[in-house]
């Protein structure tokens, strides 16, 4: 289950550029978030590990970028988390994979949402006034979510005339990732992010998707606790290795 979600995930947020090497995905954007600026050491690794590691820190150093590793129990090879940790690389943001069976979801009360296959300019502005990133985020945003291959939907819910809260689904092969759920900071504790998840898993459903998946930080305990009343269990967690 851990490649396979992992390689939803991969589709669902993609990267600007992606350099395959030895069963590494080498993942660049300009720095803009970890999970598109890592290594993701998915599949059989055979060559030499000092190396590739010297390969991949070479790389990131001439992008101006950190090394970082997205890490789960699988990673290839078996004995790579080990050696990062003693290659000087710390653990940052522990983060668990969940998975939802949509057959019995909730349904959503509050219904005034907009949502369109592909992103808006409204919608992108949305999240990134809502997240407070700049200009040059929004544009590395925009060119990452125009790779976006699989079926998605970009969902912003309303309170009045007002956008209150935003989202990404992805759907691919049966199971809808959910991404980038944010409320606008003088709109949270309200219960809007748990509306617009479950116009989310609504809008999947009526697509064919069978089963939601999301990554929600271990530190975020709001979060959690709304996940888990959504129905939600932990499948497993990743973890991200960043050079010192």
């Amino acid at each position: 289950m851990i490649q396979f979600i992992e390689a939803l995930s991969l589709n669902a947020w993609q990267s600007l550029q992606t350099l395959v090497y030895d069963g590494w995905l080498i993942r660049l954007s300009n720095g803009f978030t970890k999970r598109a600026n890592s290594i993701q050491p998915l599949y059989g690794s055979s060559e030499d590990l000092r190396e590739k590691l010297c390969y991949v820190e070479a790389l990131y150093r001439e992008k101006r970028l950190p090394t970082v590793f997205k890490m789960t129990e699988t990673a290839s090879p078996g004995h790579l988390d080990r050696q990062l940790g003693e290659s000087g690389y710390r653990i940052v943001d522990p983060t668990s994979v969940q998975t939802l069976d949509l057959v019995n979801v909730m349904a959503p009360v509050i219904h005034t949402v907009k949502w369109d296959d592909h992103f808006s300019d409204e919608w992108l502005q949305q999240v990134c006034t809502f997240n407070q990133q700049d200009e040059d985020s929004l544009e590395i945003m925009k060119n990452m979510l125009s790779l976006i291959i699989p079926k998605a939907c970009f969902m912003s819910l309303y309170h009045g005339k007002t956008a209150v809260a935003c989202g990404l689904g992805v759907l691919e092969r049966g199971y809808l990732g959910i991404f980038d759920i944010i409320t606008d900071r003088y709109y949270r504790r309200k219960g809007f992010a748990e509306q617009l998840i479950l116009n989310l898993l609504k809008w999947g459903k009526a697509n064919g998707a069978e089963t939601a998946y999301l990554q929600v930080l271990l530190d975020n305990a709001p979060a959690l606790r709304l996940y888990s009343k959504l129905g939600f269990k932990e499948g497993y967690q990743y973890w991200y290795r960043v050079k010192a």
